[in-house]
């Protein structure tokens, strides 16, 4: 059945979904830009890595397990009141590719590519460090490229104080 929103399938948001198709779309946008821009240029595939507690995670997909590792020497209490069942909340780890464009001969960045995630879009950590990006990078000389697929997000395409 073809999707009811012209140019847009929001379902590719759903969170069984999303990773994979956010992982695939930066892959097949470097493998496409690369010849196209070589040799002046470089494309490089970047991960945003950050975490976020469980009961915070809204519409984003996540796996089922997970192997961490701390590197803090565990600490023993003991009580006279037997066994208890405590709940630990462990925070998720969320990786979000984007693309940067470098000029080979210097090194420099000349654009950052972004596809917005669901966690890039509402109220949350995801947006937070979204955001920090963002904003680092609007700050320095190169541009940035935001695509918003199935949804608008305020601000995005924006750039304050270049008339846009």
């Amino acid at each position: 059945m073809p999707t009811p929103f012209p140019g847009m399938d929001p379902y590719l948001e759903h969170p069984d979904l999303w990773r994979d198709v956010h992982h695939r779309l930066i892959a097949a946008l470097a493998d496409d830009l690369a010849p196209r821009l070589r040799p002046r240029y470089r494309v490089k595939v970047e991960v945003r890595v950050y975490a976020v507690m469980p009961d915070r995670l809204g519409f984003i997909g996540v796996p089922d397990a997970g192997i961490i590792q701390i590197n803090e020497p565990a600490v023993a209490y003991h009580t006279s009141t037997g066994p208890r069942a405590v709940e630990l909340l462990v925070p998720d780890v969320i990786e979000e590719g984007y693309l940067e464009i470098q000029e080979v001969a210097s090194g420099e960045l000349v654009t950052v590519i972004e596809i917005l995630s669901p966690a890039n879009k509402r109220p949350g950590e995801g947006r937070r460090f979204y955001e920090t990006k963002r904003g680092l990078v609007l700050a320095s000389a190169a541009h940035l490229v935001e695509h918003a697929p199935a949804r608008s997000v305020p601000g995005a395409g924006r750039q304050p104080g270049r008339g846009g």
